[in-house]
C-alpha cells in the first residue's frame, strides 16, 4: 500500500484541532485510503481504539444510519465524559441533512471531526453556512508520478512515464496495469465504471441535496458531450460560449445557462479542474481564457479516441496536478502577448514555468524561452522538457528534464 504522506501530514498536522477536516477529491483517488491510514496513525501514535468512530456510509452495514437523526443518535451514544472521540465520517453527503448533525457535534470539544465526500458542494449551501470557516479542505489527488512508480519494480523512469500517461494515478490502476496478462478491455471497464458512477450517482446526490432555485442535470449524454470536448481541449482557452457553439454545431441546441450548469457539476465531480489566467504586469486575474485540466489523464483517455491523444498537452496535465501538489496557487500566465504555462504563487513569492515535451528544436527552444525572458524579475523561471540534450542554464532560466523534477520534490 502507497502511504499518502502529503495528506496524512495534513491530517496530522490539524489533529486535536478545533476545526472540522474535510477531505475531498474524485471518487477512487484513494480518500477512503487516506481516513484509514491516518485510524492507523492515530492507534500507533497511542489513541485507543475505542475512542475512534469510523464509518463508511456506503458501507450497506450503515444504511440506517443515514438521515441526520439516527446518525446523530449513534454517534452521541458512544461518546463518553470527558474522553477525546475521533469521527472518521466517508462518504458523509450520504446522510440527509448531516450538516445538522455536524454542526451540533462541533459544539462538543471532546468530538474531533473528519470528513470525506466526493463533491465540491459538500462544501457548499447548509454546511458553508453552518460552519462559518471551522472547516479545512484537504484536496485529495489521484498517484502523483513519484507515488505512481513507487509501486513497480521497474526502474526505467520513461517507461513509467509513458505506463502513468496510459493509464493515470488512479490507485487500483497500478493492480490492473502491473498485472502479468495487461487486460486493457478489464481497465476500460474499470473506467467505464468510475465515469457512469461520477455521473449517475452524484448527480442523484446533487437532486437530492440541491436548493428549489438550483438547475436540474438530468442530460447525461448531454454531459458526456461536455466532458468529451474539455478532455480533447486540455491546454487550450475555454469559454461557456465555445464549449456551447461545439454542441451546437452538432446540430443540438442549447443554451449557454444549460452548458454552464453542466460545467460547474464536471468541476464540482472533481472530473476537470479550472485554471484562470494571471496578468503578471498588472498582478490580476483575467477574466476570459481560462483552461481545463483533467483530474486523471487514464479517466481523460477512456473519454476520447486514441488519435485525439496529445503528448504535449498531457505533460501540462500532468505538471499542473504537481504544482498543486506542491502547494503552489497556480494561474496562467500572461505578459504582454505572450503566454507562460504557468504562474505559481506560494506566499508572495512566485514562479514561472513553461512546459514541452521536447526542446530540441531551435525554434521551439525559442518560442519556449520568449515568454520567460520578457519577464522583468527575479523569481525562478524554469521550463520542463522529456529530453535531456537541453538540459542547463540559460541566463537565468533553467531547464530541466520533467520526470526529474516529478520525482524530486526539492527540484
Amino acid at each position: 500500500m502507497v502511504i499518502r504522506k502529503q495528506y496524512l501530514e495534513q491530517l496530522v498536522k490539524w489533529k486535536d484541532e478545533a476545526i472540522i477536516k474535510v477531505i475531498t477529491g474524485i471518487r477512487r483517488c484513494g480518500k477512503s485510503t487516506l481516513l484509514l491510514q491516518f485510524k492507523d496513525w492515530l492507534i500507533d501514535s497511542g489513541v485507543l481504539e475505542n475512542q475512534i468512530i469510523y464509518i463508511n456510509f456506503e458501507d450497506l452495514a450503515y444504511e440506517h444510519l443515514c438521515d441526520y437523526k439516527s446518525f446523530y443518535a449513534y454517534v452521541t451514544n458512544e461518546l463518553a465524559p470527558k474522553q477525546k472521540k475521533y469521527l472518521l465520517l466517508d462518504e458523509i453527503q450520504r446522510v440527509d441533512e448531516f450538516e445538522k448533525a455536524i454542526n451540533s457535534l462541533t459544539l462538543n470539544p471532546d468530538v474531533d471531526l473528519y470528513l470525506t465526500g466526493s463533491n465540491a458542494y459538500l462544501l457548499s449551501g447548509e454546511l458553508a453556512t453552518y460552519l462559518s470557516g471551522r472547516y479545512v479542505e484537504i484536496s485529495v489527488l489521484p498517484f502523483s508520478f513519484a507515488e505512481y512508480a513507487s509501486v513497480f519494480a521497474e526502474e526505467n523512469k520513461e517507461k513509467l512515464f509513458a505506463s502513468y500517461l496510459e493509464f493515470g494515478g488512479f490507485p487500483y490502476t497500478t493492480v490492473l496495469s502491473n498485472d502479468q496478462y495487461l487486460d486493457m478491455q478489464k481497465i476500460s471497464m474499470y473506467f467505464e465504471g468510475i465515469y457512469n458512477t461520477i455521473l449517475v450517482k452524484d448527480i442523484e446526490e446533487r437532486h437530492k441535496r440541491r436548493n428549489e432555485n438550483a438547475r436540474k442535470i438530468t442530460d447525461i449524454a448531454l454531459i458526456k458531450n461536455i466532458a468529451k470536448f474539455l478532455a480533447s481541449s486540455i491546454g487550450n482557452p475555454i469559454s461557456v460560449k465555445s464549449i456551447t457553439d461545439y454542441i451546437n454545431s452538432s446540430g443540438r441546441k442549447i443554451s449557454q445557462n444549460t452548458v454552464a450548469d453542466y460545467l460547474q457539476f464536471l468541476t464540482e465531480a472533481f472530473i476537470f479542474y479550472p485554471v484562470e489566467r494571471f496578468d503578471i504586469q498588472g498582478k490580476q486575474l483575467l477574466k476570459v481564457g481560462q483552461k481545463y485540466y483533467a483530474a486523471d489523464l487514464g479517466l481523460r483517455r477512456f473519454m476520447i479516441s486514441r488519435k485525439e491523444y496529445d503528448l504535449g498537452f498531457s505533460l501540462e496535465n500532468v505538471v499542473y496536478f504537481e504544482l498543486v501538489r506542491r502547494g503552489f496557487a497556480v494561474n496562467i500566465g500572461k505578459y504582454g502577448t505572450q503566454e507562460v504555462d504557468f504562474v505559481c504563487r506560494k506566499d508572495t513569492v512566485y514562479s514561472y514555468f513553461q512546459v514541452t515535451a521536447s526542446m530540441i528544436d531551435e525554434k521551439t527552444f525559442a518560442r519556449e524561452m520568449a515568454p520567460l525572458k520578457v519577464i522583468q524579475d527575479n523569481y525562478p523561471k524554469i521550463v520542463l522538457t522529456l529530453d535531456n540534450l537541453t538540459i542547463g542554464n540559460y541566463d537565468g532560466i533553467e531547464v530541466i528534464n520533467v520526470l526529474d523534477w516529478l520525482l524530486d520534490s526539492s527540484l
